[in-house]
């Protein structure tokens, strides 16, 4: 008996010890859990971007700013918006607070080199990978995203000469100093020397804080100088927010005489087009959505130590309101219509695609 009970109590002792040696199951499978996760954690997620802005107005700026934050969110990361009001200072502030903030990469829409170069030569220094949008950097190293901008007023002015049967009168609503327009500007000046039936008859254009309906207060001024079927033949905007205003002052006179050819294309946009009766017959552009997420892409391709080429053409697309359906639709559906239009694999690599399905 005294040999059992000595024998029983080794045994638990023996049974006690050995429990205490094993590891806690629950913290193991946790510790486990989390070494995994960390581990599949890919090296590109989880970056901070910084969008600095010159104008973020209409439509058009709201769904370019909904496709760098939808790639973004893809790829793991989060955006955060600087916007300058028109003023070239505050941009140059912002840029710079971006670079103080220690912001990952940076994405620029619009601006000037007077007002950025130096930002930019400084986010370089700082190995901050920048992208750039409608603006003419040239810095070692930065890319720089244009639209076809030429090929998109060749587009429209040659369908509007087309219209007009080769003679028109027309009113050009455009604004220097920003890129895009001065390289529109370059194609519209070749155009008059090579139609020279069609001829200029008035000009105008600001970018404000609200451009379509100070657009709209002038061409109403414009109409009352000339105010027979005749004298304007169609009007060229060499932006979608100059094309709005106009639109809506042709149709608050009662001018379906005159025809309108604008740049760019938003949902805004696209609802004036399809509007019965509606003056603007036909725009280029390229999707806003996917402007965003092709700067964004190359953006990535930087962080991932890769060397896009410095400057990168987006090609336009054209749409004529006889190609779009009676019913109403936006710009997610148009491509259903327009050939070209959204859904662009441009600037894309395996290892991005792989980013977005980790």
């Amino acid at each position: 008996m005294k040999n059992n009970r000595i024998l029983l109590a080794f045994l638990i002792i023996f049974i006690l010890i050995l429990a205490g040696c094993q590891p806690k199951g629950s913290n193991s499978s946790s510790e486990a859990t989390a070494s995994t996760k960390e581990n599949s954690v890919h090296p590109l997620a989880n970056k901070k971007i910084a969008l600095i802005m010159q104008i973020n107005l209409g439509t058009f700026s709201a769904q370019y700013i909904e496709g760098v934050k939808e790639q973004v969110e893809k790829f793991g990361g989060t955006v955060q918006v600087f916007t300058s009001e028109g003023d070239l200072a505050k941009m140059a502030s912002n840029l710079d607070a971006a670079i103080n903030q220690k912001f990952d990469g940076i994405l620029i829409d619009h601006g000037t080199k007077e007002a950025l170069t130096q930002g930019v030569e400084k986010a370089a220094a700082q190995n901050i990978p920048v992208v750039v949008f409608d603006a003419d950097i040239a810095v070692k190293d930065v890319t720089v995203l244009q639209q076809g901008d030429e090929e998109m007023a060749k587009l429209t002015l040659t369908k509007l000469a087309a219209d007009a049967g080769g003679k028109a009168n027309i009113v050009k609503i455009w604004v220097a100093g920003f890129a895009p327009m001065e390289r529109r500007q370059v194609a519209y000046e070749q155009f008059l020397k090579e139609n020279t039936d069609i001829k200029e008859v008035a000009a105008f254009g600001a970018a404000t804080d609200n451009t379509a309906l100070d657009t709209q207060a002038q061409m109403e001024a414009i109409l009352k100088q000339y105010p027979n079927e005749g004298e304007i033949t169609a009007v060229w905007a060499a932006w979608d927010e100059f094309a709005k205003g106009a639109v809506r002052a042709l149709e608050q006179a009662g001018r379906e005489d005159i025809k309108v050819y604008g740049i760019d294309m938003s949902d805004e946009d696209l609802q004036l087009i399809q509007k019965e009766n509606s003056s603007w017959e036909a725009t280029a552009a390229v999707d806003p959505k996917d402007i965003g997420r092709i700067q964004v892409r190359y953006l990535y391709q930087k962080l991932n130590g890769d060397s896009p080429k410095e400057k990168v053409i987006l090609d336009p697309v054209f749409v004529e309101k006889s190609q779009l359906p009676d019913e109403a639709i936006t710009t997610n559906e148009l491509h259903e219509y327009i050939d070209g239009w959204g859904e662009s694999e441009q600037g894309y690599t395996e290892e991005l695609k792989a980013l977005e399905g980790n």
